[in-house]
């Protein structure tokens, strides 16, 4: 067992399942959600629960946080009785959310100068069975030799870790990744819809394309839902996928960049989210090329 104490903020759909990866590979996790009773889970595991973010940060050595944008980061790191009030110089926070690269150099440089708080930004793809199995792809923006100390908190939570340069790097390469599943997702409800209309059994195409140029994760995890229209179990959210791409425009818009696909197709993710879909699954996004009425 690590001796490594981690503090693990955000029990959401993403970070109950990596404080349990992190239990069951033997280190101690305490644990903290705005909402308390999202904790227990983690509880019944044998992770402790803090009752502030104070108690979590002078019980642990590193703070692990993934939570839903970047509003939500600044707030548990610079609110009251947050982070930044309660870390000890010397402690590394590791941000595993999907927030903007320009707003995580600012806050990184904030704890560094003033509270003396190492950041490492590794935001993660995969998804929730990703984050079950323990495959997660991480992205690390950091300081080389940091990155290398905390590898081994990474392991149990991840298939690969790639150190993507400085802080906020790994943050740009995150809007990379989503660029490309949000778009392939809406080509995907695209693809679906066509094919019911042109009289083809939809719930085939996965099964027909798997192991082809046009195969995917996504496709195979997200296709048969959508031919089914199974939208109950939401692994994801639209809105998630809405955040990310306005946060790649506004990196294009900053670094002088087109991306028309990414444009596009956060208009229509905005689209289908304001019938009533932001929180629901991108499995839904079928209904947006498929409903006539």
């Amino acid at each position: 067992m690590s001796s490594t104490r981690i503090g693990f903020i955000g029990m959401g759909l993403m970070g109950v399942p990596m404080s349990t990866r992190l239990l069951e590979a033997g280190f101690a996790v305490t644990v903290w959600n705005r909402n308390a009773d999202k904790c227990q889970p983690l509880a019944e595991r044998g992770a402790r629960v803090a009752g502030s973010i104070a108690e979590l940060c002078a019980n642990v050595d590193v703070i692990m946080t993934c939570v839903s944008n970047t509003e939500a980061v600044s707030e548990i790191l610079f609110g009251e009785q947050g982070i930044a009030d309660s870390a000890r110089e010397g402690q590394v926070l590791i941000d595993f959310s999907s927030i903007a690269p320009d707003a995580t150099r600012e806050m990184a440089s904030r704890c560094k100068e003033e509270h003396g708080l190492d950041w490492i930004d590794a935001p993660v793809s995969g998804g929730v069975a990703g984050a079950e199995q323990g495959t997660l792809a991480i992205m690390a923006g950091g300081d080389t030799e940091l990155v290398e100390r905390v590898r081994p908190l990474l392991e149990p939570l991840s298939q690969r870790v790639t150190h993507m340069g400085p802080v906020g790097s790994g943050q740009a390469t995150k809007i990379c990744n989503q660029m490309l599943v949000s778009c392939n997702v809406l080509v995907m409800a695209e693809v679906m819809a066509l094919a019911e209309q042109s009289g083809v059994d939809a719930s085939r195409i996965p099964e027909a394309l798997k192991g082809g140029f046009a195969d995917s994760i996504p496709l195979q995890l997200t296709g048969p839902k959508m031919a089914a229209r199974d939208f109950d179990e939401i692994k994801w959210h639209v809105k998630t996928l809405l955040k990310d791409l306005d946060m790649a425009n506004a990196l294009a818009k900053a670094n002088g960049s087109a991306i028309p696909m990414a444009g596009l197709g956060a208009e229509l993710m905005r689209l289908h989210g304001s019938k009533g879909y932001l929180e629901q699954d991108p499995a839904t996004l079928v209904k947006l090329f498929s409903d006539r009425s």
